[in-house]
């Protein structure tokens, strides 16, 4: 056989049976999310992490108070 047709057999085979890809996703993509999701989250509770606190206690003491 010559080296054009063993070249176009495989080219054929290549184009009817393509080998399966590993695919790993966007793995940089997922970690630079993650971490500016947990510098938002951080941000946050720094900013209005006293309030927050305000809040739950108000609600706790007021369901324990309904509670009696």
């Amino acid at each position: 056989m010559s080296l054009l047709m063993t070249r176009l057999l495989v080219g054929l085979k290549l184009a009817l049976f393509p080998a399966p890809r590993r695919e790993r996703g966007d793995v940089p993509g997922w970690v630079l999310i993650t971490v500016m999701t947990a510098g938002l989250v951080a941000g946050l509770i720094a900013f209005v992490g006293p309030e927050l606190q305000s809040m739950l206690r108000r609600a706790l003491d007021a369901v324990t108070k309904a509670g009696n």
